[in-house]
């Protein structure tokens, strides 16, 4: 099975290579001698094709007479873009070089001061006149590329004009007689168009099969056919056996299971289509109308392949244990031959459809067309409706289907049922183009929100095996980042619902922007020329710069926290500096490492700082109406880890609050009061208002005071002295200051006596004061001297 696969590879190889070739290859100039190869050039006969090129495709869009026809020239265009991009990009460096080889002559200096080599003078006029030519080419290529993009968008306007002319016009009832009459009694001018269209692919078909081509012919599509049938099995059995011996058990393997199934298919299909169109044009290009036809065919072949491809990978009816969605079985094998029969209906009746706005016949036979499509496709759907609503009538009955399967099944068979509805409405009325576009879009829909669906889960279950703790990802992201497990399933909860909600949006565009027949590079193109806006390429973000930012969002992330660690742990406990500066500087390199982070991050994106002036404004709009509080908040902070009035561990006391502060954050400062319960304060308050920092400086004292009222018989004396030997017999009461009795107050109530003593910190002085009073009342109790009573209310 290695060698087949090898020989296949190898085959498909050689055959691209012999496809392809570049654009600007005839245009090329001998390399001679020993010199570097020099850069592609284009000769001006190259820019006058590119100009008849482009004049050529005006003139196929101008003489396009319906919607469909202009699909084909707007992707030629695209490729004309594509083209000129290519060669402007090959030119550039040149146009670089130039330069800088002018610059190491310098300009030429005035005569009359200095005088040059004649060899460098006739260097540097050649070198200028290369930069003349190389400079010219460049305008001409960026003018090229205007006037294309200028027809894409008159491309767009002209289909938006044509689709609501045909979906707006009104021919006879498919009930008419008068209706069909195109197609079983067509004009002389169609039959001839036909004739002609017969005789061309006879034509090619005689040069592919003649006596010295046959061989060939019959090998390339010997093997488009092998490459079809038995390499699709290969493929599909391969990709299979690699799931589930490499992917680990689980959601993962399911979801890629399905995405293999589907993939398989595609790219076979891919595979044998360039096969068998390289052995049509292996000698001589196709003829305009072939060429025409034949891209369009190939868009109809892969659309079909999409819809017969997606319903085996999501119904997935030999292996129930496979399906993706919540589908019950009988549901599923109700739906397996709908399809297929769906694809090769539309494959043939749209190729036909096809043939005739190839060949340009009249719009009576493109109408009639579009009506036999309408009816078959309305049959068929129906169909299937009926058989899927009975056997879900009976699962209903038998308790088999669960109610949320039930609803969202409900919801998908009404819409499709009005489709069906009106669309029948259409084609009675007289409105074929409007049944036709309601059967496309419907078909369209379903490519598109079963190939974005089978997307979404495979991404939502590649993020959760990632991320989880319990495979080796997920184990070196936890020790790379240095992270909990609660955080990589918030890191994978975050990362699968931006994804899920980046693909959602994405399939909502595709579902206006595309349609039958749409590629895949024309429905890219569509959905970034949507989401890539003005903005965004202002900013000059690239798809391909998202993976350094993230690579640089990651390592930042990774760095500073280690630096943190580090500082922490290590450098900071081994200097002079207290636990509060320590906290400060490590709080103040986190805050400033993390906007270091975040502007490398933009800078990865590369994201132009001169285009930020409208983020600015926006921001200084959001900062005038609700945002001037953080923003308050958030340099106070900066402040407060600057200047330091206070620092993490002081205790102070604000408005009422006292206690010591825990941690000073960018917008707010954490104080843990006595019963060790924490307050939110705003470190714009620590700066505006009145704060009093009780350990500033580090010497603070605080004061134990008692105040005691004695009856008026008591000797004032004797209680001072008993007052001051229990301060004094106190060990944490310090001998200087050395306490003292104050005589406060007198009045007819009592004597008030104040005695007041120093410890070492405030923080014991609640704990000196309650042995003090403890000791006090002791004392003045073994003495028989009594505190005065209160008075009586």
């Amino acid at each position: 099975m290695r060698r087949l696969f090898k020989s296949l590879f190898l085959v498909v190889l050689l055959l691209l290579t012999a496809c392809s070739s570049p654009l600007w290859a005839t245009d090329l100039p001998a390399q001679g001698g020993t010199s570097a190869p020099p850069l592609p050039v284009i000769a001006p006969s190259g820019l006058q094709a590119l100009q008849q090129r482009l004049d050529g495709l005006k003139q196929q869009i101008s003489a396009a007479n319906n919607y469909n026809q202009l699909e084909g020239p707007q992707d030629r265009v695209q490729a004309f873009i594509l083209d000129v991009d290519r060669l402007s990009a090959a030119l550039l460096p040149q146009q670089a070089q130039l330069a800088v080889q002018l610059g190491v002559l310098g300009a030429a200096p005035d005569t009359e001061l200095a005088a040059e080599q004649d060899d460098i003078v006739a260097q540097r006029a050649a070198l200028a006149e290369q930069k003349s030519k190389v400079d010219g080419t460049l305008k001409s290529l960026a003018a090229l590329k205007q006037n294309a993009a200028e027809l894409i968008t008159q491309i767009a306007g002209i289909r938006r004009t044509l689709l609501e002319s045909e979906l707006t016009l009104s021919t006879r009832s498919v009930l008419s007689p008068h209706f069909w009459a195109p197609l079983v009694n067509p004009s002389q001018d169609d039959r001839h168009r036909l004739r002609l269209f017969v005789e061309q692919v006879r034509d090619v078909w005689a040069r592919v099969w003649a006596p010295g081509e046959r061989f060939y012919t019959a090998m390339l599509m010997l093997l488009a056919l092998l490459i079809w049938t038995f390499g699709r099995r290969l493929a599909d059995r391969g990709l299979t056996w690699f799931c589930i011996h490499r992917v680990p058990e689980g959601r993962l393997r399911r979801s890629a299971l399905a995405f293999a199934s589907a993939i398989a298919t595609l790219i076979t299909t891919a595979i044998a289509l360039h096969l068998l169109f390289y052995a049509c044009t292996r000698n001589e290009a196709l003829p305009p109308v072939l060429e025409t036809f034949s891209e369009e065919f190939e868009k109809v072949v892969y659309a079909c392949v999409l819809i017969t491809a997606l319903s085996r990978a999501l119904l997935s009816t030999e292996h129930p244990s496979w399906r993706l969605p919540a589908i019950a079985d009988p549901v599923a094998l109700a739906l397996k031959p709908y399809p297929r029969l769906i694809s090769c209906t539309l494959l043939v009746l749209v190729t036909l459809v096809q043939v005739s706005n190839a060949t340009g016949m009249s719009s009576q036979i493109v109408i009639a067309g579009r009506g036999v499509i309408s009816l078959v496709v309305m049959a068929i759907v129906v169909t299937l409706l009926l058989r899927v609503g009975k056997v879900r009538k009976a699962l209903l009955a038998s308790n088999d289907l669960s109610p949320a399967n039930n609803t969202f099944a409900g919801v998908i068979y009404t819409v499709v049922s009005l489709s069906m509805f009106v669309s029948a409405i259409a084609l009675l009325a007289g409105y074929v183009s409007l049944a036709r576009f309601i059967s496309y879009e419907l078909v369209w829909a379903y490519i598109v929100l079963s190939g974005f669906y089978l997307l979404i889960q495979l991404v939502k279950d590649a993020c959760e095996h990632a991320f989880s703790p319990k495979h080796a990802s997920g184990k070196a992201l936890k020790q790379l980042l240095g992270v909990s497990d609660r955080r990589l399933d918030q890191m994978s909860t975050l990362l699968s619902g931006v994804s899920r909600a980046g693909l959602l949006l994405m399939a909502l565009i595709a579902l206006f922007v595309g349609g039958i027949g749409t590629t895949l590079g024309q429905l890219m193109t569509n959905i970034m020329s949507i989401l890539g806006g003005a903005g965004l390429r202002k900013l000059n973000i690239v798809p391909g710069h998202l993976l350094n930012a993230l690579l640089a969002l990651m390592i930042g992330i990774y760095l500073i926290r280690a630096l943190s660690r580090w500082l922490d742990n290590e450098f900071l406990p081994k200097t002079d500096m207290d636990p509060g500066m320590c906290a400060s500087l490590s709080t103040l390199f986190s805050n400033i490492g993390y906007a270091f982070v975040i502007l490398l991050t933009l800078s990865s994106l590369g994201v132009q700082w001169t285009n930020l002036a409208w983020i600015v404004s926006a921001l200084s709009v959001g900062i005038g109406f609700g945002l001037q509080e953080i923003v308050k908040n958030f340099v106070s902070g900066l402040i407060l880890l600057t200047e330091r009035p206070v620092k993490v561990g002081d205790l102070i006391s604000i408005s009422g609050v006292e206690g010591d502060i825990r941690r000073i954050n960018v917008r707010a400062t954490e104080i843990q009061l006595s019963d060790r319960s924490i307050v939110i304060v705003p470190n714009s308050q620590l700066i505006s208002q009145n704060l009093r920092n009780v350990t500033l400086g580090g010497s603070a004292q605080g004061v134990a005071s008692l105040e005691l009222v004695f009856a008026l018989d008591i000797d004032p004396e004797e209680v001072k002295q008993l007052l001051l030997d229990a301060y004094q017999e106190n060990e944490t009461i310090l001998d200087k200051p050395a306490p003292f009795v104050r005589f406060s107050k007198l009045s007819q109530d009592g004597i008030t006596l104040t005695v007041t003593g120093y410890v070492s910190s405030p923080r014991i002085v609640g704990l000196t004061k309650s042995d003090l009073l403890f000791e006090v009342l002791k004392r003045l109790g073994a003495a028989g001297i009594v505190l005065a009573k209160a008075p009586a209310a």
